[in-house]
């Protein structure tokens, strides 16, 4: 049992500090904050984080962990509605680690780290999409060039990697509370299926119509 408990223990700092970090932004948590919100003592959070950039790196480990899964899923994408449950998902986990999109900029400025594996991050993230684009291509779902596959999919990811810091500049002090999960997540969602429209055969974007209108419906009512 007591080789267990600094597992459990580094679990529960990675957990709050992930809270923290989404509510406040990582900028504005100290350890000291961490620390005093589970109680424990300063010294038993370095013993496990002797930095809180280990607890950032830490935690956008688990973060390509949880992603990494969904990724390779792309290829397996042959219609309009998986589509959607695909774009849905990423940004699921986009919002559970949301404090890593809203603080990109100021991360990367102070973490060597962090921008090395954010750009292989992004293109996992370009690459996964290019795999849903071309499977939706073999089904015979829509029709593109090579250079609109790649166009498409770049603009995918910008959007996904972006979106919360559009909604979060559009409302500071709302956007990215946890009562507005939900929205957030499907308004994002929504907008990167809509690069889809051009591309899309007669049937396929008419199906994708209605299933816009349902959800945009379902964002109005949450």
């Amino acid at each position: 049992m007591a080789t267990k408990a600094p597992r459990r223990t580094a679990q529960r700092i990675l957990d709050a500090s992930l809270a923290l970090f989404n509510r406040f932004g990582e900028p504005n948590v100290s350890t000291t904050l961490i620390s005093s919100e589970l109680n424990i003592s300063p010294g038993n959070l370095y013993y496990h984080f002797p930095a809180k950039e280990e607890l950032v790196n830490a935690l956008f480990d688990r973060y390509e962990n949880d992603l990494a899964p969904l990724l390779a899923a792309a290829t397996d994408i042959k219609n309009i509605e998986d589509a959607w449950f695909f774009i849905h998902s990423l940004f699921e986990i986009v919002w559970a680690y949301r404090f890593l999109y809203r603080d990109l900029n100021d991360l990367l400025s102070r973490n060597r780290l962090l921008e090395s594996n954010t750009k292989d991050v992004l293109l996992h993230k370009t690459s996964a999409f290019k795999s849903l684009l071309q499977g939706l291509e073999l089904s015979n779902a829509l029709s593109l060039t090579a250079e609109d596959r790649h166009s498409c999919a770049v603009h995918m990811v910008v959007l996904l990697t972006w979106w919360l810091s559009y909604e979060y500049v559009r409302d500071p002090r709302n956007a990215l509370e946890n009562v507005n999960a939900e929205k957030s997540v499907l308004k994002g969602a929504v907008q990167v299926l809509r690069l889809l429209l051009p591309y899309l055969e007669l049937k396929e974007r008419e199906h994708l119509h209605v299933l816009l209108k349902a959800y945009d419906s379902n964002r109005s009512a949450v």
